[in-house]
């Protein structure tokens, strides 16, 4: 991948009833990259990934993706740029199996003679081609969080926006999560929000760190988790374990 500027937002902020919940940040995300949003609760990373995703729309500032304004956009309007969302709400179909769930993701974005090929490609990539029979409510929590994954990944997206993937999983969900998100890291750029500090070390080449709605530092995992701003304002004294 070159590493051109995919993603960036100019000054770009939200208030809610006067209160400033991310103030004017300027982030960019090249091409390629696979970016961690972390920071306290209430420091405005949820929101910002929000603005990102089209949840929440800026009251000042921009988004741009590839030079292109998006803020402000619907959700759908952002996907069809060939940006796959998954939020903390899931959007799978419960009484549907596991490719039933994925034709559904690709019946709308691939043409139908493509479809069977890209739905085998996806249960290959999230390792669950023996499942894909099974009815999701029948699964654990972690493979449900691995179809939603395969439903973003049936179109190929150029940028994927997680927000916390990791969350209510067993440690063994989680490792294979952040292979999993590696893997998809090789084809389409990334931008993870995560509170689980050993999943981000799994995963993390680059993290920015939000605190008070605004970003208190940016770097690899070990100099923010060395950061002392960063310690003081979110760490604390967490025990940091590396992956």
């Amino acid at each position: 991948m070159s590493h051109s500027v995919l993603l960036e937002t100019r000054k770009m902020g939200v208030s809610f009833g006067g209160v400033h919940a991310v103030k004017e940040v300027d982030f960019v995300l090249n091409e390629g990259e696979l970016r961690c949003l972390i920071g306290p609760n209430g420091a405005g990373k949820s929101t910002f990934f929000k603005m990102l995703s089209g949840q929440v729309s800026p009251t000042r500032g921009q988004c741009l993706y590839r030079n292109q304004v998006i803020s402000g956009r619907k959700p759908w309007e952002i996907a069809r740029l060939g940006i796959g969302i998954k939020t903390q709400v899931p959007s799978v179909f419960e009484g549907l199996t596991v490719w039933q769930n994925l034709w559904q993701a690709a019946a709308n974005k691939l043409a139908s003679s493509a479809i069977d090929e890209a739905i085998l490609e996806v249960l290959g990539d999230i390792d669950l081609l023996h499942l894909k029979d099974a009815v999701l409510s029948e699964l654990a929590h972690g493979q449900r969080q691995w179809v939603e994954l395969g439903m973003i990944l049936i179109s190929r997206p150029q940028l994927v926006l997680l927000d916390e993937p990791a969350a209510g999983m067993t440690h063994h969900e989680v490792r294979k999560t952040a292979e999993l998100i590696k893997t998809i890291n090789q084809q389409s750029t990334v931008v993870v929000v995560e509170h689980d500090m050993e999943f981000i070390s799994m995963i993390a080449q680059k993290v920015t760190v939000f605190n008070q709605g605004e970003v208190l530092a940016e770097g690899t995992f070990a100099e923010v988790t060395s950061n002392q701003l960063v310690k003081e304002a979110y760490l604390g004294n967490m025990e940091i374990k590396h992956a």
